[in-house]
Formats: structure tokens, C-alpha cells, sequence
């Protein structure tokens, strides 16, 4: 991606990219903002099925249920919403997201219409990205999903954890890790949950029966996360059967 952003660095990273983004929702470049590998980074990101009016409206509404900071309204593109760290908007059938630093409304809004000018010359992702290693999950995936998925995003982080992602137009599951010291800590409030049903997986697991939510603690420093969305009350017994078929890719 060639990019005109005022930055003082830009480099396209193969970094993992924070589940907040969106994945495996959307396709995305991120790019350094300064010489430092730990330096502050810009995502841009592409909805990797069609959008409409109505979808835009949908996940303003979807971001507005996490109860994070509020978010206004975005004179980008089609129209859009955003806060002082992204901006999304609608674009030519698809969802535009561009997220960072913390910054202003304002200047997400300059960083997404110098997106939207580059959009048209911005190369079609495949449907299906996928590794070897992930088509275990599969048909369990889809029993969670309820229908088979027409998107595919597999990769793994720069620590070499797999990423596995599948999604329809109505529901998206995915796989990830979370390498953190305060693994342990972590799991406590989950394992406390009232909504919590207990996983034989790793050093402990469980499944979250409110939201279909699966988290595996793995030693100390790591967390398997398989998330389905949107969260619902997915049967526990399919989340089982799909962490079973998944957590020795990340438990060995």
C-alpha cells in the first residue's frame, strides 16, 4: 500500500494485529509510525465482505454496547463514526477502519478521507487465506458458525502463534493468543464468571455460556482465545467441541 499519511516513518508491518481491530473481519496494513519496532502504529483495514447503510449502522451499534468512549459522527466517505484512536466509515460496498494513537476525531477523519482517496487503487484479497494447520477446526467451526464460511483468514503472530479465522455474512469464530505475564491473573474473574462452564484444556479453560467466549490458559504467559461473533449464547457443547479440535495447535 502506498500511502500519502502525514507520518514520519511508514513502514507495512507483518505484525499481529490487536483483536479490537477486528479481525478476521477486516484485511489490514499496518504501518509504523516511527523507527522504532515498538514505535506507535497505524492499522487500515478493509471489511472483507460487503457492506451496506445498514451494516455501518450495525456496528456503530455494536461498538456503542462495549460502553467505550462515545463515538461521533465521521464525514468520511459514505458516512461514518469514530473517537480520538479510529475512524469508520463506508466506502464503495465495504467498511473502511483506520486506528491508532490516541489523537482527535478530526485528524482520524483526515487519515480516512486520504484512505478513501487511495481505496480505489488498493488490490482485491482473495477469499480464502488459509494454513494447513487451522482446517482442523473447520467443521467444527462451522457447526458453531451455522452455516459454512465464505471467508477464510489464517496467519500467525510475530511470535509464531497461529491465527485462524472464519467467517459468513452473519457470524464470525476465530482463534488467537494472548502472551501476557498475568496470564493467571487474568483468568480470574473468567474463572469466577457465573456464566462459566470449566474446559479439560491446558492448565484450565473454560467457556462463557452468555457469550460463546472460550479462553485456555496455557502456563503462565499464555492465553488461547476462540471468540465467536457476534456474541451470543452459543451451545457450550459446540464451543467444546471446537476448542477440543483446536487447542492441541496451541496446548502442545
Amino acid at each position: 500500500m502506498q500511502s500519502t499519511l502525514a507520518v514520519p516513518v511508514v513502514q507495512i508491518q507483518p505484525k499481529a494485529i490487536p483483536a479490537e481491530f477486528g479481525l478476521p473481519t477486516y484485511d489490514v496494513c499496518q504501518l509504523g509510525l516511527s523507527s522504532s519496532p515498538s514505535g506507535p502504529v497505524l492499522r487500515v483495514g478493509i471489511s472483507v465482505l460487503p457492506a451496506t447503510k445498514a451494516t455501518l449502522t450495525a456496528t456503530q451499534r455494536a461498538y456503542a454496547a462495549t460502553k467505550r468512549q462515545p463515538a461521533k459522527p465521521a464525514a468520511v466517505g459514505e458516512g461514518g463514526f469514530g473517537t480520538n484512536t479510529f475512524v469508520v466509515f463506508l466506502l464503495d460496498g465495504r467498511l473502511y477502519k483506520v486506528s491508532g494513537p490516541s489523537a482527535t476525531l478530526a485528524k482520524y477523519v483526515l487519515l480516512g478521507q486520504d484512505a478513501a482517496r487511495q481505496a480505489p487503487g488498493l488490490p482485491e484479497a482473495p477469499p480464502l487465506i488459509t494454513r494447513p494447520d487451522c482446517e482442523r477446526g473447520t467443521s467444527a467451526a462451522e457447526k458453531v458458525l451455522g452455516a459454512p464460511a465464505m471467508i477464510r483468514r489464517d496467519g500467525e503472530t510475530t511470535l509464531g502463534d497461529l491465527v485462524c479465522g472464519w467467517v459468513n455474512p452473519t457470524s464470525v469464530l476465530s482463534t488467537s493468543v494472548r502472551r501476557t505475564p498475568k496470564a493467571e491473573a487474568l483468568m480470574a474473574p473468567i474463572r469466577k464468571a457465573a456464566t462459566s462452564q470449566s474446559l479439560p484444556l491446558g492448565d484450565e479453560g473454560y467457556v462463557d455460556t452468555a457469550t460463546g467466549r472460550t479462553t485456555i490458559r496455557v502456563g503462565d504467559d499464555k492465553l488461547v482465545d476462540l471468540v465467536p461473533l457476534p456474541a451470543r449464547a452459543v451451545d457450550p457443547d459446540l464451543m467444546t467441541k471446537f476448542a477440543l479440535a483446536m487447542s492441541p495447535l496451541y496446548t502442545r
